[in-house]
């Protein structure tokens, strides 16, 4: 007689809208077939699941892969290890590559190089533009689309759009809920005498919270004018969790893990420029306020922001060294780390990268370890204890913030769609990974 499914795993903790339980997960045809009790004769493969922990599929819905263009420091396939290795199973990939994603034809090219290709299931940002704005509204909906990206503030790329008209346009052409980079422009330019030669500690004065509250406030403005849903991204500051709070109508919010972890100046006198991001880590004030915007639910989701770049490029001494972090590959075990503090419940984690991501940003079947459901998987074991090292990081930079930082919580395997794609830090399976589908782009 047939097995009735493909696999079962017998005996972990589940976590899922019914809440916490032991419990088994029967997968069949890449989805969730059952959640109960089943014998091993009912399945072809049986995994004993007994002392681990099974949450639905972490989604980190900001990652630079860097590809095309600059995969010196980053490509789909070394990126999507790294997310697999670290127990997620679905990114959204940012525009600022070379070429831009800001037309189909890159749109579909990125989806074309990340099929098979990537070890996670992936979406691509298509970035806002003053020369696109008329046209976001078709690109938005376009198969493999995340949505719409615009960076208000300057960072790595060209696809500034700081004043408020091309705002308007690209907001007044959506219908999905677009990302936004939120730093003010103009006062960046006017602040640049503040960065201090080889002092990296001086990047939050340079960037600092007053460009973050103002930008996030035009935003908000617009978005309200105009009747469209906006997704902050990486906040750093107290000031925009009080005036978020205020506005959650509109505007969603994301934290990152090292805007929750690191702390200045600490982090600049530790890691130098390896801590220098935009927008900045800044001090323990800014970082208690966002961790309370996390406890009143006015951050929404996680993102890592995982933004590689090679050891030569941090080496230039600042200002000339490159912004950004690696961090796809940390999200799941710094944040487990948080929870066995107490800092965070293990429920509002899952909301945070697998709910939140799926309710966001109408993602369909997946985010949830419900019957129907795509069986992707982040199997964790919240009691062992690892140290996170530069030689466990599968990013091709090479590197990490966290090396030798000791953890609580540690991601054992990664499933996408019912497979075993990671376990036990091995890559398993090789890569099949397909485009996250959408709730506005089904017809697609």
């Amino acid at each position: 007689m047939k097995p009735t499914f493909d696999l079962v795993l017998k005996g972990g903790e589940i976590v899922n809208q019914d809440g916490r339980g032991l419990r088994d997960l029967a997968i069949r045809d890449g989805k969730i077939a059952g959640i109960g009790s089943f014998s091993p004769d009912q399945a072809e493969e049986t995994i004993d699941a007994r002392g681990l922990t099974i949450l639905p599929g972490v989604i980190d819905t900001q990652v630079h892969f860097r590809e095309p263009g600059l995969t010196h420091k980053e490509d789909l396939e070394s990126g999507s290890r790294s997310a697999v290795m670290g127990g997620v199973t679905a990114v959204f990939e940012m525009p600022n590559t070379n070429p831009l994603t800001t037309s189909e034809e890159t749109l579909r090219a990125k989806v074309a190089a990340g099929h098979h290709r990537m070890h996670c299931d992936f979406a691509f940002f298509v970035g806002g533009t003053a020369e696109n704005a008329d046209r976001v509204g078709e690109l938005e909906r376009l198969p493999g689309a995340a949505g719409i990206k615009v960076f208000i503030g300057s960072s790595t790329g060209n696809l500034l759009v700081e004043d408020d008209a091309n705002l308007a346009r690209i907001l007044k052409n959506i219908s999905r809920r677009a990302s936004f980079h939120c730093e003010d422009e103009p006062r960046l330019r006017e602040r640049m005498h503040l960065r201090v030669p080889g002092d990296p500690s001086s990047h939050p004065v340079w960037r600092d919270p007053v460009a973050a509250l103002m930008a996030t406030e035009r935003l908000i403005a617009i978005a309200r004018k105009y009747g469209k849903r906006v997704h902050v991204l990486h906040i750093s500051t107290g000031e925009e969790i009080g005036f978020l709070a205020k506005h959650k109508d509109v505007a969603s919010a994301e934290a990152t893990p090292h805007h929750l972890t690191l702390v200045a100046p600490d982090c600049y006198q530790r890691l130098g420029t390896y801590a220098q991001m935009n927008p900045p880590v800044r001090d323990a004030s800014h970082q208690a306020i966002i961790w309370e915007g996390v406890r009143q639910g006015v951050i929404d989701i996680l993102g890592s922001d995982h933004a590689p770049h090679t050891h030569e490029e941090k080496h230039h001494a600042y200002p000339a060294s490159h912004s950004g972090m690696t961090g796809v590959q940390t999200l799941v075990p710094t944040m487990l780390d948080h929870v066995s503090k107490g800092k965070l419940t293990l429920e509002r984690f899952v909301d945070l990268t697998s709910h939140g991501p799926a309710r966001l940003f109408n993602i369909a079947a997946k985010g949830r370890i419900a019957e129907g459901f795509d069986a992707d998987l982040t199997i964790v074991d919240l009691k062992r204890r690892e140290t996170i090292t530069n030689a466990w990081t599968a990013s091709r930079a090479g590197w990490t913030p966290y090396d030798g930082v000791e953890v609580t919580g540690w991601p054992v395997g990664t499933f996408v769609r019912g497979r075993r794609v990671m376990w036990e830090g091995e890559l398993v399976t090789p890569s099949q990974g397909e485009v996250v589908r959408f709730g506005e782009t089904l017809g697609g």
